[in-house]
């Protein structure tokens, strides 16, 4: 069968295997060794769950893979007559199939985390509270969503160093920041926490993951239009 413009994209991605298919799950595995360890080291108190927060590690990188995906990649592929739609589709393909494989990951990590009483030590290493802790579909949906999340979010800062350098990425970063702080300031003013974290469990109980998903289309948007503007 032959290869679509969008798989052969994919493949050329995949030529760097190491930085797409293992660093996630090396740096996953990493965290999970330092969480043993340290709970190890520490009191095991009285709560049925020890949460910890070494699974970050690998959501971490996957941002670095969206920055990876236009930093190095996009250049020769374009030089070489790839349609910057074609790269586009091609990147969040990848992303999605990626994400797919880690939402299972995740899924099949809580299974053995349940059967084990948390590995033997209470540990909560694949269940993050009130994002990863609740039926396995929605684990799987919320993890693969916000492996995508990420990916695209990185993409989307590597799309902007392209076009505009280190001085465009600083500002895209500092705008962002300071939209936070700013909502930080007027909550704070407001005496407002106390309802944040209400509307946050709200959020939790009726539809994360769709929130999620909608940033994820927000942000494919905004990507994509950083791309077709780009001159490489």
């Amino acid at each position: 069968m032959r290869a679509t413009p969008i798989g052969n994209v994919v493949r050329y991605l995949l030529v760097d295997r190491v930085t797409f298919l293992l660093l996630p799950w090396a740096w996953a595995a990493f965290g999970f060794v330092l969480d043993v360890v340290i709970l190890q080291l520490t009191p095991a108190g009285h709560s049925d769950r020890r949460w910890v927060g070494g699974l970050a590690a690998a959501f971490l990188v996957v941002f670095v893979l969206g920055v990876q995906s236009v930093a190095n990649a996009l250049p020769f592929a374009l030089s070489i007559g790839v349609s910057r739609r074609t790269y586009f589709l091609g990147v969040t393909s990848l992303a999605l199939a990626l994400a797919v494989c880690f939402g299972l990951v995740v899924t099949a990590g809580q299974g053995v985390e349940s059967a084990t009483g948390g590995w033997g030590m209470h540990m909560a290493y694949f269940r993050v509270p009130y994002l990863l802790d609740g039926p396995w579909y929605r684990s799987w949906l919320t993890a693969a969503t916000l492996f995508v999340l990420l990916f695209v979010y990185g993409m989307w800062y590597g799309l902007i160093h392209r076009r505009s350098g280190l001085p465009g990425t600083m500002v895209f970063g500092a705008a962002q920041l300071g939209v936070l702080a700013l909502a930080a300031v007027i909550v704070t003013g407001l005496h407002g926490w106390n309802r944040v974290g209400h509307f946050c469990t709200a959020l939790t109980a009726v539809g994360l993951t769709g929130i999620l998903a909608a940033a994820v289309a927000v942000m494919l948007a905004g990507g994509f239009a950083t791309l077709r503007r780009l001159t490489v």
